[in-house]
């Protein structure tokens, strides 16, 4: 009995990556952004290099408004690592009880001084791999403190950067590290060094998670996000005029 030969598995289909905007489109989102916050910063208040550093771990599953209250009588007192040393791991913890975690954020902050004084001297290093070994302080950390501190042309992707950049095309990834690569490739060399802070502050305050505020926003007509919030005030306006008909 002759065997009918086996079929060939199917080949497996390469899975495209999601298109970006293009260069031109690129341009004009960035363009817009600029031009709605001329002058982008962190809404984190720091002193020093040293302060933002701690300000950024502490801001881990945490409101830069609730860091800010918990640092404000903090850095008085202790605004360099010998001085954060001296109040001791207790003494950071009283500062520090409102915000989440804290109890793991208090032991990192006096670890990360400790190894600061240890290993730098009390400064703050400025390159990425000296920062993301100290503790408490990962890949998004260190690029904050390199974009903010030392005028790096770093981006920090965190999820309000993540969502901005999938939904409007701009750099789509399924994870942060995929989106950062992608926005170190896609974002023209004029606007890198404020790119961190307009893409944060677009997603916290207008293409927000649950209802993005379409009808407000200085990107709509580049952004691929189908879903679109219409406006609220046009729709009550629509229903003001009553039902159609007889």
């Amino acid at each position: 009995m002759t065997k009918t030969p086996a079929k060939p598995a199917p080949k497996k289909r390469k899975k495209r990556a999601a298109p970006t905007l293009g260069p031109e489109k690129t341009a004009r989102l960035f363009a817009a952004l600029a031009e709605d916050r001329p002058a982008p910063k962190t809404e984190l208040e720091y002193h020093n290099p040293y302060t933002l550093v701690v300000a950024v771990a502490l801001s881990a599953q945490a409101t830069d408004v609730g860091v800010n209250k918990a640092t404000k009588k903090l850095f008085k007192v202790a605004d360099t690592p010998e001085k954060m040393l001296e109040l001791g791991e207790e003494g950071v913890a009283e500062h520090i009880k409102t915000i989440g975690l804290w109890r793991n954020k208090a032991k990192n902050v006096i670890a990360l001084s400790q190894l600061l004084v240890d290993e730098y001297g009390g400064k703050v290093p400025e390159t990425r791999e000296a920062l993301t070994k100290l503790p408490g302080v990962g890949r998004k950390t260190a690029n904050v403190v390199l974009n903010e501190a030392f005028g790096h042309e770093t981006i920090a992707v965190d999820t309000h950067i993540f969502r901005v950049s999938n939904r409007t095309g701009l750099a789509p990834g399924k994870t942060p590290d995929e989106v950062e690569a992608q926005l170190e490739r896609v974002t023209p060399d004029e606007f890198r060094k404020g790119a961190h802070h307009w893409l944060i502050l677009h997603g916290r305050y207008v293409c927000t998670a649950r209802k993005p505020k379409c009808w407000d926003c200085v990107i709509a007509d580049i952004c691929k996000f189908r879903d679109k919030t219409p406006d609220p005030a046009r729709k009550a306006k629509t229903s003001d005029l009553g039902p159609k008909g007889p």
